[in-house]
């Protein structure tokens, strides 16, 4: 076990220290460009011979995403860095669902300024699975993988399975998007990650999340979750808390 810390290109150099593979992911940070480019080029010096780049469904240098457009400068720089590569771009994780289960618990609804956005949103032990495939067996460089869920799917459909999960009723209800930011604002979020999100629901009312991919059962030999799995083994998160017995 070796620690490192994108900050500290010492410390990644010796993280580095007889790797053969490097599977690279940080937090979305402003800085992230930076970290993973020196990165990269850390592997590259320290003769890495395959670096698998964790990204997302819409990279794209220039993107009004700032997330995405992050992932896309990455992916452009890992595609020159002279060593093998490998790009997964992960559609929207069904764990982002994560962030409402306290409001689906008290209230039984569901905030998102979504619409009828088909999302073919992913459970992230599939990535893991795919990543792992990738790492551990030879023919992977230069391809890069859409890894996606079963079925793209609605926020309706994303509240239908949680109430059949959680066996109480949950709802959906859509939200304007200024709403939205003011919402995760009031819940302590700084505003430039409230404003990315926002971003990223309006590309997802437009369909960019929608495509379906076989690449998660190609690579693992398994089919991706589906939401009713995702949403089972979660389920005590966004299940109504019990009424206090009295006394």
């Amino acid at each position: 076990l070796a620690v490192g810390d994108f900050a500290e290109p010492r410390s990644v150099r010796a993280a580095l220290e007889g790797a053969d593979a490097l599977l690279l992911s940080c937090a979305d940070d402003p800085r992230r460009v930076g970290w993973e480019t020196a990165a990269i080029d850390a592997a590259v010096a320290a003769g890495v011979r395959r670096v698998v780049k964790l990204s997302a469904m819409a990279a794209e240098p220039g993107s009004p995403v700032a997330f995405w457009d992050w992932h896309g400068q990455v992916e452009r720089h890992l595609r020159s860095c002279g060593t093998g590569w490998v790009i997964l771009r992960a559609n929207w994780y069904m764990s982002n669902l994560l962030a409402a289960a306290s409001a689906v618990a008290a209230e039984g609804r569901l905030y998102a300024p979504a619409g009828q956005a088909r999302i073919a949103m992913i459970d992230p032990r599939d990535v893991g699975a795919a990543a792992a495939a990738v790492l551990g067996s030879p023919g992977h460089e230069g391809k890069t993988y859409l890894l996606t869920g079963p079925r793209a799917i609605t926020y309706d459909e994303v509240a239908a399975g949680l109430s059949a999960a959680t066996r109480s009723r949950v709802e959906f209800t859509d939200i304007p998007g200024d709403a939205a930011y003011q919402a995760m604002i009031g819940d302590g979020m700084p505003g430039f990650v409230a404003e990315q999100i926002v971003a990223m629901f309006a590309r997802l009312r437009q369909g960019v999340a929608a495509q379906v991919s076989p690449d998660v059962e190609t690579l693992t030999g398994s089919a991706p979750r589906d939401f009713a799995c995702f949403a089972t083994d979660h389920a005590r998160l966004f299940a109504p808390a019990a009424a206090p017995a009295r006394r």
